[in-house]
């Protein structure tokens, strides 16, 4: 049955509006995503950006042998409750190794403690009234000041939060790392070869990409329990140490970079591999000389995507044991670390407040790294990618 102009109008006119509301949905999905992510940001930087100011006081520093038996003797008496214990603690090991120093007086900035470098953010008042006194006299002669926190980029974890840093769980971060892409490219890569290009299409191998991509679905925190169960109670590896968190969060990303590089393999047009077997190549000179390194930007875009995520997680560690309290900075992967993400959730469980800034700039410096390494990704897949 034919249909009237005006009933084709009207159909048109309906169709149109439906999709208009589509339209103005998904906008709006998208304004509502945008606006979540500035708040999120931006409450980021207020509360992580004074982790990276630190109150410091100008007083006199004297060496001699009382300051030696009795740190505290070092500076005056009205200005000492207002310093850190952690500029007194290595006075006397300075004057040994440097004895130049016994019998003189030097102006130096030294770290205040935490109660003062809240009460010049305007966050606390917890100084009494006499040191507030003694403070703000220091405040109008210049002598005390909110300078830039080297501290926190230099130094390890501290139970003081003037001197708690990120040193020790960056180092830890890029040695685990290092081990996680040590095992789980070579690895990930050369499976996802064999299954693209060698396998035969057999029930067992598509059992075996089932369960592939079952694993890049699995909840972090069972990678975790695996990695306790076989590489610390069966094989014995440290506990807390790079090694072991490299090795769980590579059982984690080795799902990721197989189906990522499954799916670089598969953009090669077969033409390329046909005019390889024409010349007279065997199946691995196609693989190594003309597919490989086509997909190579596609395979190391989703390995830093990868490894981006494992930096993230959190779960699988503090299985395994990485939120030990590490002051210093280990130097072999053998040896007990944290790492960034572990770092952060210990600080977010302390009872002091001073240590919520500490939290929200360890998330900011997180960001960042993640956000680079995001960055990397994308720019090497537009810099190397072919279009076919």
């Amino acid at each position: 049955m034919s249909q009237s102009f005006e009933e084709i109008s009207a159909q048109l006119k309906k169709r149109h509006r439906r999709s208009a509301r589509m339209k103005w949905m998904t906008m709006g999905a998208l304004i509502l995503s945008a606006a979540f992510l500035v708040v999120f940001i931006s409450d980021m930087v207020v509360r992580g950006w004074p982790a990276f100011q630190q109150a410091q006081i100008q007083v006199e520093v004297s060496y001699d042998e009382q300051s030696q038996e009795l740190p505290l003797a070092a500076v005056d008496e009205d200005v000492r409750p207002l310093i850190s214990r952690g500029f007194f603690r290595p006075l006397p090991r300075q004057m040994e190794d440097n004895p130049a120093l016994m019998g003189t007086t030097q102006t130096q900035w030294v770290i205040a403690d935490s109660r003062v470098d809240q009460f010049l953010k305007g966050n606390e008042d917890r100084l009494r009234p006499a040191d507030k006194e003694t403070l703000e006299a220091l405040v109008e002669e210049g002598r005390a000041a909110l300078k830039f926190n080297t501290t926190f980029f230099t130094t390890g974890d501290s139970k003081m939060p003037e001197l708690a840093g990120i040193a020790s769980a960056a180092i830890g971060t890029v040695m685990t790392m290092l081990v996680t892409m040590a095992v789980c490219f070579p690895i990930g890569v050369m499976t996802a070869v064999y299954l693209e290009e060698f396998a035969p299409d057999n029930r067992l191998t598509q059992l075996i990409e089932i369960n592939i991509n079952n694993l890049a679905a699995v909840p972090s925190i069972l990678f975790g329990l695996l990695g306790l169960a076989i590489y610390i109670s069966f094989f014995g590896v440290p506990r807390s140490s790079p090694l072991v968190g490299g090795l769980t969060l590579a059982l984690m990303t080795l799902p990721v970079i197989i189906i990522s590089t499954r799916a670089a393999l598969r953009s090669v047009p077969d033409s390329i591999r046909h005019a390889a077997f024409g010349v007279g190549c065997s199946r691995w000179q196609v693989v190594r000389d003309h597919v490989l390194p086509v997909s190579l930007p596609g395979i190391l875009t989703g390995s830093i995507i990868g490894l981006a995520q494992a930096m993230g997680e959190t779960a699988p560690l503090i299985i395994v044991g990485m939120v030990a309290f590490i002051p210093d900075a280990s130097v072999s992967i053998t040896d007990a670390s944290t790492v960034m993400p572990a770092q952060i959730f210990t600080w977010a469980s302390e009872p002091n407040s001073a240590f919520a800034e500490k939290t929200a700039g360890g998330i900011l410096v997180l960001l960042a790294v993640l956000i680079f390494l995001n960055a990397l990704a994308v720019w090497l897949r537009n810099k190397f990618e072919r279009r076919w």
